[in-house]
């Protein structure tokens, strides 16, 4: 495996527990990144949006934001490639948002947040992500379905 760094790793996965905690602890809400974008697109007076939305665009924007800081830090080029052909990854991504909004979240809800909380239905949720992934991987890698 060429791509194994457990420290990073370990120092992420901390990070990111720490922000889910923290959200918890200072807003009572869950990082579930699929339900706060979802949120972001309802409708409502754009009072009420700005005042109950302002923590979320704040969210999302140190989720893009961080690795880039982290990049001019490090000083290491971003390096950014695409293991498949673009319109596949855009169509991986559109079914991968279809099935955070079918199984009511995401990873970061349901993995991080929801086995957490001991949620029984994050935990079905989670395997259920878990073993579409493996499934996948195994289709494209061994089988060569897609290329």
């Amino acid at each position: 495996m060429t791509n194994f760094t457990p420290v990073s790793a370990m120092i992420g996965g901390s990070l990111i527990g720490v922000s889910a905690v923290l959200l918890m602890l200072v807003n009572g809400r869950i990082a579930g990144v699929s339900g706060i974008v979802g949120s972001l697109l309802d409708k409502m007076p754009i009072r009420e949006y700005v005042s109950d939305n302002a923590w979320k665009m704040a969210f999302l924007f140190g989720l893009i934001i961080a690795p880039l800081v982290y990049f001019y830090i490090s000083a290491r080029p971003l390096d950014i490639s695409f293991p498949h052909r673009l319109e596949l990854m855009i169509a991986g991504g559109f079914l991968v948002g279809f099935g955070s909004r079918l199984g009511g979240g995401c990873t970061s809800g349901h993995g991080v947040c929801g086995i957490a909380r001991l949620s029984k239905r994050s935990v079905v949720a989670t395997a259920t992500f878990m073993l579409a992934a493996v499934v996948t991987v195994y289709l494209v890698n061994v089988w060569g379905i897609v290329r």
